[in-house]
């Protein structure tokens, strides 16, 4: 009978169940720290080809234009449309002018009327100008009594001071007549420069004020420019007349613009272009506006863009 070798104690068989799982575990984590090592360092946020990057938005001088209508009222007309390019004064929206048009014709006729009692007055003036002349001189001749002469120069005073009247209430009828074509004005809406219709929230028959917000948004025809946000660590990397490349979307084959540094703003703000929300709440930027070298109509107002700023000026 063959002897039965003896078996094991219990802590000695899981020693020996668990020693090839270590060494596994162990070249596992060996591994995992030489990759660690071989990874290159994360890229710094201006790479070396540039003095400085930072996110921007298309923008004009002055942004968007909201209009709204001078006078509260009821629309009788909307002369233009959403995507249409509109010329300076041209009209874009007229409210129901015929009370407006109403105090233009009574302020009109009281100016006639009182032009008409200014010239009736000037008839009388000349008349008793001429009598008071000729009863002077008789009564200086000795011909006519000197208090008839006396009379007839104080009627043509009076006359006089009552041509000064009417002289000052025919200013006031023109300043009223000025004043009501002025109102009538104010019923209609006209472009104050040549721009695209954005955005149009009126039509006929509405009842509208200028409390009641913009009817009409226009983007102006004006140059674009680039509002970038440019961090505080790179402030001092960046001046007025820098070259800069703006790229769409940090993507050059989407686009690709040079630009130069307008001017860099004096006031810190927040990171509103950032989208990462722990950076945005943290980071402190200032306003950086550029100018595209050559007109840009093509890009769109509020485009995200990329601005890389070129150090001495290199392309």
């Amino acid at each position: 009978m063959t002897p039965t070798a003896p078996r094991p104690s219990s802590p000695a068989r899981l020693a020996a169940l668990l020693r090839p799982a270590g060494c596994a575990l162990a070249a596992t984590l060996l591994l995992a720290g030489c990759s660690r090592n071989a990874e290159p360092p994360a890229a710094p946020a201006a790479a070396n080809h540039y003095a400085a990057v930072a996110r921007g938005r298309v923008d004009i001088e002055g942004g968007l234009l909201a209009l709204a209508m001078p006078r509260e009222g009821t629309l009788a007309s909307v002369a233009v449309h959403e995507g249409e390019t509109v010329k300076q004064g041209q009209l874009l929206a007229a409210l129901d002018t015929r009370p407006a048009q109403l105090a233009v014709d009574a302020a009109q006729a009281q100016l006639e009327q009182a032009q008409a009692q200014l010239k009736l007055l000037d008839i009388k003036q000349a008349a008793a100008k001429q009598r008071a002349q000729r009863l002077a001189a008789a009564a200086a001749a000795g011909a006519g009594d000197g208090q008839s002469a006396d009379d007839a120069r104080e009627a043509s005073q009076q006359l006089d001071a009552e041509r000064g009247a009417d002289q000052a209430a025919l200013a006031m009828a023109a300043q009223k007549l000025a004043e009501a074509k002025y109102e009538l004005a104010q019923r209609s809406l006209h472009a104050p420069f040549d721009a695209v219709v954005v955005h149009v929230a009126a039509q006929p028959g509405a009842s509208v004020s200028p409390t009641a917000g913009p009817l009409f948004t226009l983007l102006p025809n004006k140059p674009r420019i680039v509002r970038a946000e440019l961090n505080e660590s790179f402030i001092a990397a960046v001046q007025p007349g820098m070259r800069a490349d703006v790229v769409a979307n940090d993507d050059a084959e989407n686009g690709h613009w040079s630009a130069h540094v307008l001017r860099i703003g004096q006031v810190y703000g927040p990171a509103t272009l950032e989208n990462d929300p722990q950076i945005r709440a943290n980071a402190r930027t200032v306003e950086c506006v550029l100018a595209f070298d050559q007109p840009e109509q093509q890009l769109r107002i509020g485009q995200r863009v990329i601005v890389r700023f070129l150090p001495d000026g290199k392309r």
